[in-house]
């Protein structure tokens, strides 16, 4: 419980101070981004990763390695004085993270008697709840009492007892612990093309989709992507079963997963940075404004389970993206004017449908394939949902920062002399000014600065409206392949 309590946290736990890393380093939102998207691409490649590290390294050896470098990946972040060493720390994290996720599964079935395995599932869940919804609070408090630099530092006392947990209860490696033969080729494939794919999305705003780097780039992702589907579908050890996908319902499973990953992390960025970026809110302020919303979908999983027992599963999933279709819908009209208990309660309401629609996702998506499948089902699945996680944020930064800029542009167009409104709101900032003892080329040259910084506000307002519009269209789509399960028999 403790590593996955570390790892969920050190997930979201960056968001809520991304607002002072941008400052402090004076990058944009763009790159900031990669501070999320960096560690959850890196978790859904290194996911893949974990089977043959614990082969070869033993339980105790490949957990204890793990954590520890994590830890020194936490602490690289926070004395880092270069923002592409703090992307390159949270990327490490990333990646260890990946490694201890399916790690703390496994423990659970191995240290556990048969009787007791409900108790450590139970703990375990516990610690997937947990992280997500303390961590943004947490370290919220961390950014406003000391500093951004101070959420690297946070995880550590958990990761240091988990540590000491392994060495004394952990099992040491066994005979059967070798190391195995690793696919590494699909593994360079992978990380390539999620590199090259990322990059490319990220920057095509800022560089122009035309450049001849984007195009590059672009044209480098999509033939590795298809380079590495090829090898996996004739590779006799594949890291991914990219054959499964040959089943239409496992398929749409995995797109709902998709979907529903772009969903938790895509929201779990836009709203810390709205409610700090145009509410004016604190760290801690927009850490506490998530932990009602995390609260309420973990309460959901329980329920969701025992309802996924006696309800077929994509009606379930169906149900559950509609509900957080509708939460983001809703976002979508919020401004700096929105009281934040609305706030909370449509997050809240988004986060509900997450709850209830995932376990039936899990059970439904595997529900499709037969038995000897079942584990290569479960990590494709699990696969799709982090990339999506990965894809959601850098795809919302990108339209955040394209919307922003498009909305600001129409605003300052109509800011002329003959517009009535900006007439008589630049005569208050003259008169203003002209109190505060500012000369007559001072006061013209501050009152279109401030001019300039209102329409700049209020296309980042509407920015972050059609950000949250976007994943609401996005879970809407997620309806068709729910449907298509439902054809398949899930």
């Amino acid at each position: 419980m403790l590593g996955t309590l570390s790892m969920t946290m050190a997930a979201t736990i960056v968001n809520v101070a991304i607002p002072d890393i941008m400052g402090n380093f004076g990058i944009a939102q763009t790159k900031a981004q990669w501070l999320s998207t960096g560690f959850l691409a890196a978790m859904a490649a290194f996911m893949l990763l974990s089977s043959w590290v614990l082969q070869t390294f033993g339980m105790k050896g490949a957990y204890i390695g793990a954590m520890v470098l994590f830890m020194i990946a936490a602490v690289l972040g926070g004395v880092s004085l270069h923002e592409d060493m703090v992307i390159l720390s949270r990327i490490l994290q990333g990646a260890m993270a990946g490694i201890i996720q399916p790690l703390a599964m496994t423990v659970i079935f191995r240290v556990f008697p048969p009787e007791q395995r409900g108790l450590g599932m139970g703990v375990y869940g516990l610690g997937v709840v947990l992280g997500p919804a303390v961590g943004p609070a947490l370290g919220g408090f961390m950014v406003d009492w000391l500093s951004w630099r101070a959420v690297f530092f946070l995880p550590l006392p958990a990761c240091l007892a988990g540590i000491m947990f392994a060495l004394f209860f952990a099992p040491a490696r066994g005979s059967e612990d070798r190391m195995q033969p690793f696919d590494w080729t699909g593994f360079t494939l992978l990380c390539a093309a999620l590199g090259l794919l990322l990059w490319t999305l990220s920057n095509g705003q800022r560089l122009g989709w035309g450049a001849t780097e984007i195009l590059s780039c672009g044209i480098g992702a999509l033939v590795t992507s298809v380079v590495f589907v090829v090898w996996e579908w004739h590779s006799p050890r594949a890291l991914l079963a990219v054959r499964i996908f040959a089943n239409p319902g496992f398929a749409a499973s995995c797109l709902v997963a998709f979907c529903y990953g772009a969903g938790l992390f895509g929201s779990t960025y836009l709203v810390p940075l709205f409610v700090q970026e145009i509410q004016g809110f604190s760290a801690s302020a927009s850490g506490l404004l998530l932990i009602p919303a995390g609260l309420a979908m973990g309460l959901m999983f329980p329920v969701a389970g025992r309802l996924s027992d006696l309800y077929p599963a994509p009606l379930l999933i169906a149900l559950g993206a509609t509900l957080f279709a509708w939460s983001c819908w809703s976002l979508a009209v919020i401004d700096v004017y929105t009281l934040p208990w609305v706030i909370v309660g449509w997050v809240a309401l988004g986060r509900i449908g997450l709850g209830l629609g995932m376990p039936a996702l899990s059970t439904g998506s595997l529900n499709l394939l037969p038995p000897h499948l079942l584990s290569q089902g479960a990590g494709a699945n699990n696969f799709s949902r982090q990339l999506g996680g990965a894809m959601g944020v850098n795809v919302l930064a990108v339209v955040l920062e394209w919307r922003s800029v498009g909305h600001a542009a129409v605003i300052a167009e109509t800011q002329t002399m003959g517009n009535e409104m900006t007439r008589e709101w630049l005569s208050v900032m003259h008169d203003s000014y002209t109190a505060a003892g500012a000369s007559a080329d001072q006061i013209h040259s501050l009152a279109l600065r401030q001019l300039g910084e209102v329409v700049w506000f209020q296309g980042y307002s509407q920015g972050f409206q059609d950000s949250f519009l976007i994943l609401a269209l996005a879970f809407a789509f997620a309806l068709i392949p729910a449907w298509l399960m439902r054809r398949a028999g899930a």
